[in-house]
């Protein structure tokens, strides 16, 4: 019984508003306005990745039709290359959207203006 009450104890110190104010007295700030722009940009990189993997999805397909109407390996070979070189820019683009997306939330002068400078 004497287990329960000192996890009892500790569960009620360690409330998220209690850890929040812990921060805040640490010296960290405000953490609420940190999570805001946290929330937000996880929203922005999660519609662009939802995004990306809708259009890859497409190039997929794509592909795939392009392989069946294939009429010798040469072609074959063709179609996988430019297959692998547009997955490869793609993927290379949408790294760089996505590192821009989650450094904006370490700008604080980026935020609201919509600039990358």
């Amino acid at each position: 019984m004497a287990d329960k009450t000192d996890t009892s104890a500790k569960t009620e110190k360690e409330t998220p508003l209690n850890m929040a104010a812990q921060f805040q007295e640490a010296g960290l700030g405000s953490m609420l306005g940190l999570s805001a722009a946290w929330m937000e940009a996880l929203g922005e990189m999660g519609a662009e990745v939802a995004g990306f993997v809708a259009d890859r999805i497409k190039e997929d397909v794509k592909t795939q039709h392009k392989v069946l109407h294939c009429k010798d390996v040469t072609e074959l070979q063709q179609v996988q290359a430019e297959f692998i070189q547009r997955a490869m820019e793609q993927y290379q683009d949408e790294t760089g959207k996505l590192v821009d997306l989650s450094t904006k939330v370490f700008t604080p002068e980026s935020k609201g203006n919509g600039n990358k400078d």
